[in-house]
């Protein structure tokens, strides 16, 4: 297949079973003026499949850092209205929304961590009710990334841009099955197999899990009613999604108040155009009690009090070491990429959807599942090949989950 035969399969996939766009549905879609050409013939392929409107906001890096950069302090506790209006027609409208990455990983390095935290907390609060719709899966959504220049050039640094962009394009073809013309059909497959992971660990119905690798040793409790989950989701109208594309992992949520022990970062992670790496934490009933890092440590301890809740876990994902995204030998300076390379926890938020009963309730009653609540909800990678993971049983016996990186 060509290039551009590839871009079309691509492209086709992302709607046909990333987003599955129904027939009239909505359609949102945002990404950088990176990825014009692409964008549109995703945009071609939607109303190929039936949508009614195909909406797409460009945003534009330089732009964006100039608003850092030159803005007024007060604009970063201001965010415009138009933008809740916005989500909220998607999710009156039932729509599906699609973000194609082409971020820039170093984009906002050098600024303060505060005016970044600011703006966060205020977007956060401004689009309250569609996190929540996309926390509990009300609405179809889907993230796929495209290569833009100064990405390229951070994965590959020893060759000239446009190499970089190839190389890149090549390697995200490689690890979303494009390239056969039988992509659609070996993600279908492909979900199959982490279902099957997923029903497994449901049957085990384990109390906790306790992770062991070099510079980790942390015990995380798993709440009573826990639900395993593949990449997977399935919205209120009872249609079928894939909210990463790539995804190879199957996650659950932790109990907020069970995590006890200390954990190392095993990939670099890219938060807000920074780069955070060489972290540890340490956990004590559920809350980091201390954080150390050999870079960007200023904006993970922003992270970790946006708000009381973002010092505790809300996610455990498994990935194992040896998987299509960890075997390229890659670091993709992008959590898309990198959290499915390995196995990660989450800091914030927990999805609903992963204890029973969890749609719909209040952040109260989530709490008193054990399920954290919080503005922010973000990836950061811990897998190594020497990790190993054992499931605790109510009677406290284990059974092996992961060896040396892998399934056991």
């Amino acid at each position: 297949m060509t290039f551009h035969d590839n871009l079309a399969e691509y492209a086709d996939l992302i709607v046909q079973v990333g987003l599955n766009v129904q027939p009239g549905q909505y359609v949102q879609i945002h990404t950088t003026l990176d990825s014009v050409e692409f964008a549109r013939l995703v945009v071609k392929q939607a109303y190929k499949a039936g949508a009614s409107h195909v909406d797409v906001q460009f945003s534009d890096n330089t732009i964006t850092r100039a608003f850092y950069e030159q803005a007024p302090d007060a604009s970063f506790d201001d965010v415009p209205k138009w933008v809740a209006a916005q989500r909220d027609e998607l999710i009156d409208r039932k729509g599906a929304l699609l973000w194609i990455d082409a971020e820039d990983p170093d984009l906002l390095e050098g600024i303060p961590a505060t005016k970044i935290s600011r703006y966060q907390k205020a977007s956060s609060a401004l689009l309250k009710r569609y996190r929540k719709a996309v926390m509990n899966d009300e609405i179809t959504w889907s993230i796929a990334a495209v290569p833009s220049g100064k990405w390229a050039n951070k994965v590959y640094p020893e060759v000239s841009e446009q190499e970089a962009i190839e190389a890149l394009w090549n390697k995200i073809f490689e690890v979303v099955r494009v390239g056969q013309g039988t992509a659609v059909e070996q993600w279908k497959a492909h979900i199959e197999q982490l279902n099957d992971r997923a029903a497994y660990l449901n049957s085990r119905n384990y109390t906790a899990l306790h992770y062991q690798a070099t510079d980790t040793d942390i015990v995380v409790g798993l709440p009573k009613d826990h639900i395993w989950m593949s990449g997977s989701s399935v919205n209120s109208d009872g249609v079928a999604f894939i909210a990463n594309m790539p995804t190879e992992e199957v996650y659950t949520l932790p109990d907020r108040m069970r995590v006890d022990g200390y954990v190392t970062n095993s990939k670099p992670f890219i938060y807000q155009g920074n780069r955070i790496d060489g972290f540890k934490l340490t956990f004590k009933d559920g809350k980091v009690i201390e954080s150390t890092a050999q870079q960007g440590g200023e904006l993970l301890n922003e992270l970790l009090t946006t708000d009381e809740n973002a010092a505790y876990l809300g996610e455990v994902a498994l990935v194992p070491f040896d998987s299509p995204i960890s075997n390229s030998n890659t670091i993709f300076y992008n959590t898309l990429f990198d959290e499915n390379a390995s196995n990660h926890f989450a800091l914030g938020e927990a999805y609903p959807t992963t204890i029973q009963g969890g749609k719909g309730l209040t952040e109260e009653q989530l709490l008193e599942k054990g399920a954290n609540v919080s503005i922010v909800h973000e990836d950061f990678m811990i897998g190594t090949s020497d990790m190993t993971i054992d499931g605790i049983l109510e009677d406290g016996s284990r059974e092996p989950i992961f060896r040396n990186g892998n399934w056991a």
